[in-house]
């Protein structure tokens, strides 16, 4: 039996972290699968099937380090010294199969020489996954070698493809788009385990799942909703946590729309919120494919998204509206909703199990 490791940051509440636990649970009846982490104590380790194996660098999430090891942390990702070390450890000589599963720190790491087959999943617009600071230019100089040094790239969309290839146009590494694997039968049935007390006596809801960070759009989520409140009824939740959280707080306390914009923090089953909303929204600056899309389409939901590469999760799906990648877009968008009412028209099943057929077939290549 082979073996595979799959690298990720952590397994916390995460788009990557939910399919990466899927993937690795369906492909463990055919493969030994360990899932090497950064950072341990993620939610998402206990919905891990049993035989499937966890290494970490640190049994501790990333909030309980102390400064000195985040900087350790942060300096060994950038040099190449330190990644080797990291990688000598844990990762070489151990495994078939090598699957860097996330952009950034843990892509490097994978990127070093072994004689297992190498395979770089990739979520995200690589334009933008690393910000505009001063870093970002080196870090997006980096990739570029490291993403060399594999066997395989695959991407969550087309767009993110395409995009690629334009920034790295010397990559020569074979490259395919794998969309994003979730079990179905797995979100219906915790979608059923209860119903949110929050959405008690509320007419219209709009529900966002997504982490708070800047690239998400919550903030000018945040600025659409401040206006249109004013002359429509309806509720905004938000499921997810991250960085921004006291900040998108205070905004929310400023312009005095608390009691209809909640941030109910994370949920690591986020289900029954999605299913028992009005619609479901992903108000994102970028995106990979949105994994939660797909969950959203599993429970029939309507779907308002931007104009993302997220697109292509809803070309075919009737219950859905892409809106212009603008406040104005967003406004209009979820104007037109409150003001039809529209209500979901399919109730299609959704299955995507032939993606880990695409993935079998990449790993066999």
């Amino acid at each position: 039996m082979k073996k595979i490791i799959f690298g990720i940051t952590s397994l916390t509440l995460g788009g990557a972290e939910r399919v990466l636990v899927d993937i690795a649970n369906e492909l463990k009846k055919e493969y030994e699968v360990t899932i090497f982490t950064l950072y341990s104590d993620g939610e998402f380790e206990s919905q891990l099937d049993y035989g499937i194996k966890l290494v970490s660098v640190y049994n501790k999430p990333y909030k309980e380090l102390n400064i000195f090891q985040k900087k350790y942390m942060s300096f060994s990702m950038i040099n190449k010294t330190f990644r080797r070390k990291i990688f000598d450890k844990y990762i070489k000589g151990k495994y078939d199969i090598e699957i860097a599963f996330l952009e950034g720190p843990i892509t490097w790491i994978f990127s070093e020489y072994s004689n297992a087959k190498k395979i770089a999943w990739v979520h995200n617009d690589i334009t933008q996954v690393f910000g505009n600071d001063k870093k970002a230019k080196m870090k997006l100089n980096l990739s570029e070698e490291c993403y060399k040094e594999y066997d395989s790239l695959v991407f969550v969309s087309k767009d993110n493809l395409e995009r690629f290839n334009k920034i790295y146009k010397d990559n020569k590494t074979y490259k395919q788009v794998i969309y994003n694997y979730i079990n179905s039968n797995n979100v219906i049935t915790k979608s059923n385990m209860y119903f949110p007390n929050e959405y008690n006596n509320k007419d219209i809801i709009f529900t966002v799942v997504s982490r708070l960070t800047s690239q998400k759009g919550i903030d000018r989520l945040i600025n659409v909703h401040a206006k249109l409140i004013k002359d429509y009824k309806y509720h905004i939740f938000v499921i997810g946590d991250g960085p921004l959280k006291d900040e998108l707080t205070s905004k929310i306390n400023n312009l005095h729309i608390e009691d209809t914009f909640h941030l109910l923090g994370k949920k690591e089953n986020p289900y029954p919120y999605i299913k028992n909303a009005t619609y479901f929204m992903l108000p994102s600056i970028y995106e990979g494919y949105g994994m939660v899309i797909e969950e959203a389409k599993i429970l029939s939901k309507f779907i308002l998204i931007t104009d993302t590469a997220a697109r292509e999760a809803v070309i075919n799906y009737k219950n859905s509206i892409v809106v212009p990648n603008t406040d104005d877009g967003i406004y209009n968008g979820m104007k037109k909703l409150i003001e039809n009412k529209i209500e979901d028209n399919t109730k299609e099943k959704f299955d995507n199990k032939y993606i880990i057929n695409d993935i079998v077939d990449l790993i066999e290549r």
